[in-house]
């Protein structure tokens, strides 16, 4: 089992109506959320690890992963709200203005971690459930915990406007890097990581200097590359689509790589030191395709496994 570790929330997405009025939808959405609706549409049969609330919107987020075969029962329920982002979307690209305090995601406590099941072999992290506290600093410690025995992935997904404390963020960063055998970036993620005016090339270097085995640049619509334990780099083209938003894509790419690695066998401590270039390349090759749907169609809506099937 792979675990998606963080944030669940729901998107207000902004839509404008003939007469120039305003007005939100609500829909299921958050970065580790919308990659474990994504494995779970791929067949990878994945877990869920969040603080989600009862009330109406909490309900409805855990009806979503069932409804796309994600197990929740390491989910941490309260009366606590529901985080609420609110979505402006200019050009199909995203910008998000996040209502968090005192929610049932925020406030999960690092004294009260879950016991994992034994099936799960690779836990996944990111988001913004790695910058708010107290949360920040329960997923930091879990992944401590578990990280000598399961294989542990990162995606940072960076939002600067949402982060409050930088130095304390960036130190659990650190921390959750030296952690991690998988790592992910996008070039922006990976300037705000690595400040300066060092070449992308140099800066990956850096991260993986840190420790993973696998590290991951996505580049928009320049496709993706990965750099594999030797240090060799592996790149593919993004799938040419016409492109309706870009809400979830990253979130998709990530489920589409970990979902091949793990249906290789290779979300494994070991077998991450021996991964080849062909495989790295499929992985990389899956995720475009997956995050290329995604991108065709409104919303984070990943594709289900029969959709690729056809």
């Amino acid at each position: 089992m792979l675990l998606c570790c963080g944030e669940a929330l729901i998107d207000m997405i902004e839509a404008r109506g003939a007469d120039g009025r305003v007005s939100y939808s609500a829909h299921v959405g958050g970065a580790i959320f919308n990659t474990a609706i994504a494995l779970g549409r791929l067949r990878v049969s994945p877990g869920f690890v969040s603080g989600l609330s009862r009330d109406m919107f909490g309900t409805q987020l855990l009806e979503a992963l069932r409804a796309s075969h994600v197990d929740v029962s390491n989910v941490i329920l309260s009366d606590r709200p529901a985080t609420l982002a609110f979505v402006q979307l200019t050009d199909g690209h995203a910008v998000y203005t996040f209502y968090d305090e005192n929610t049932a995601g925020r406030m999960l406590d690092a004294s009260a971690l879950p016991d994992i099941p034994e099936t799960a072999n690779a836990l996944y992290f990111g988001g913004i459930s790695l910058i708010s506290e107290p949360c920040g600093e329960f997923y930091a410690a879990l992944a401590d915990r578990e990280a000598s025995s399961r294989v542990i992935a990162l995606d940072p997904n960076i939002r600067p406007g949402f982060i409050r404390d930088e130095a304390r963020y960036r130190t659990r960063l650190e921390r959750m890097l030296s952690l991690a055998d998988i790592v992910k970036v996008s070039d922006e993620d990976l300037n705000w990581i690595v400040p300066g005016s060092s070449s992308l090339a140099e800066k990956i270097e850096e991260i993986r200097a840190r420790g993973p085995r696998l590290v991951i640049l996505t580049k928009g619509s320049a496709g993706a590359s990965g750099w594999l334990p030797t240090g060799e780099e592996i790149s593919v083209t993004a799938q040419r689509v016409e492109m309706v938003d870009t809400v979830g894509a990253g979130d998709t790419f990530n489920a589409g790589v970990l979902a091949h690695l793990q249906q290789a066998g290779a979300l494994d401590k070991a077998a991450l030191g021996d991964i080849g270039a062909d495989l790295l390349r499929d992985a990389l090759a899956f995720g475009t395709r997956v995050a290329g749907v995604t991108v065709s169609r409104a919303g984070a809506n990943p594709p289900w496994a029969q959709e690729l099937e056809q």
